[in-house]
């Protein structure tokens, strides 16, 4: 990041910006930098000039996902694959190589080593608000964070940038760029960990929240509403619950609540206020909110939504949108595939079978997933409720016979990866335990190759390949 706001500093980004509120270290390195000579620097402002946009802000946004994608110097390779890059890094081709010049050229590696204690400082300065942000935020949904999860939020300290950037969400990567810790926003830093923590639960509880699609359906029409969230319900859904659970957070009046309830309502973001109410029950129960997820929808009563929503007169648009203060989000990721049938009766039974098994009550989840092949013999999710059930009572050979039902054959969940992916690890499992590692490492592998497979399985699957065939006790699912 450092270097790709050298490079911009030096092709001429904000030269005619009065630096008379800067921080002495970016008023200083401005200077040097626009004096610097040589062949890669005329090459990066000429890059500069073909690649300037009318507006300063999206283009510094541009900058700044590529400093978020790409790996260390000299080379600034990008982390991702190109299919998963943010669009704007893609406008960006042949930056790469023309920053790594520079970098070589310029000697920016040896700049970075004389400024890099004062990034520290900062660093140390904002650390204990942020993990007090951190640490109120898990423990009020009763969250532990796992270390070994592939998914990372990351605060970048960046003087330079000179502005405060809100989340910037790439796949399961959330970031946060700050000028500094004289300029910590915190409740920008809230915001944005809540996001990490519940932007998953809407697309894995896609079948339980599509219940509410018609409150959505009302609320896309608001002008104030974030235009990529019109037609993203589960990602819509998590900025109204992450909005509730700031409101809880604050700790407001009555009337700065109610106030900032109708603000959201006018703006469009209708769920939080029945979000809100919803959270009194969480708080008094005592599964974490992974678990309880589905419970706080249930609780929403959408025929008395439907109406208050319809009286809602939602405010005009707002003027130009800054790239720099808004919350940007690249290339959301949508709810996974799912045969879910589309019938409250039975994504309620589901629903419900999930949450018994969450409490352990094998005989309860097993009648409700029962009530759903009643009607739908062939329902996969009700199947794989019933192999978890059998995992739960260990009946091997019953769970046997499900997970194969699921993962061969004409029943085979081929159109819904979770459950795929899913009974393919919990077969290696029970091959494990019974003492056949080469048969538990065909559904490890069965299940690394589901294209769409939740990430999780992929860890599970992952992780037991590398000690499957050894001496070892395997955990029962």
């Amino acid at each position: 990041m450092f270097t790709t706001m050298c490079a911009l500093l030096a092709s001429g980004f904000e030269a005619d910006v009065s630096a008379e509120n800067w921080s002495p270290m970016r008023a200083q390195l401005r200077e040097r930098m626009q004096h610097q000579q040589g062949p890669a620097v005329e090459a990066l402002r000429a890059y500069y000039k073909q690649h300037e946009l009318a507006d300063a802000g999206q283009m510094l946004s541009r900058y700044l996902w590529f400093g978020l994608v790409s790996g260390p110097a000299p080379k600034f390779e990008p982390t991702l694959r190109r299919d998963e890059l943010p669009p704007e890094v893609i406008a960006l081709e042949g930056f790469q190589e023309i920053l790594s010049n520079y970098y070589k050229e310029q000697n920016i590696g040896e700049l970075w080593r004389q400024v890099q204690p004062v990034y520290n400082h900062e660093i140390e300065q904002m650390h204990d608000s942020v993990a007090q942000v951190a640490f109120v935020a898990t423990g009020y949904l009763r969250e532990i964070l796992d270390p070994t999860s592939p998914r990372s939020f990351t605060i970048i300290v960046e003087p330079l940038v000179g502005r405060i950037t809100n989340v910037r969400n790439f796949g399961d990567h959330y970031a946060l760029v700050v000028s500094g810790a004289g300029q910590l926003p915190l409740d920008s830093v809230r915001h944005a960990f809540l996001h990490f923590l519940l932007d998953p639960l809407p697309l894995q509880y896609s079948h339980v929240i599509a219940v509410k699609l018609p409150l959505f359906q009302r609320a896309a029409g608001a002008p104030r509403l974030e235009p990529d969230l019109k037609d993203d319900f589960p990602s819509y859904f998590a900025e109204c619950t992450v909005r509730a659970v700031e409101l809880k957070l604050k700790k407001t009046s009555p009337g700065e609540r109610d106030s900032t309830l109708d603000i959201d309502d006018a703006d469009g973001y209708v769920l939080v206020r029945p979000l809100f109410t919803a959270l009194t029950k969480f708080e008094q129960s005592e599964p974490g909110m992974k678990l309880y997820f589905p419970d706080l929808v249930r609780s929403i009563d959408l025929d008395a939504e439907r109406k208050r929503v319809a009286t809602i007169k939602f405010a005009g648009a707002d003027l130009k949108r800054d790239y720099t203060q808004s919350e940007v989000v690249s290339r959301r990721r949508q709810a996974e595939p799912t045969t879910v049938p589309n019938d409250a009766d039975a994504i309620a039974a589901l629903t419900e079978g999930e949450r018994r098994i969450a409490e352990k009550n094998p005989r309860a989840a097993e009648a409700s997933f029962q009530r759903v092949l009643v009607k739908y013999p062939d329902q996969p999710r009700a199947w794989y409720g019933l192999g978890v059930v059998a995992m739960m009572e260990q009946d091997g050979a019953k769970a046997k016979e499900v997970f194969g039902r699921l993962t061969i054959g004409e029943h085979a969940a081929t159109q819904d990866p979770l459950v795929l992916a899913w009974s393919h690890v919990h077969l290696g499992t029970i091959y494990d335990i019974e003492g056949h590692p080469d048969r538990a490492k065909v559904e490890y592998e069965a299940a690394l190759a589901v294209e769409g497979a939740p990430e999780k399985a992929r860890e599970a699957a992952s992780k037991a390949l590398g000690t499957s065939g050894g001496a070892r006790n395997p955990e029962r699912p």
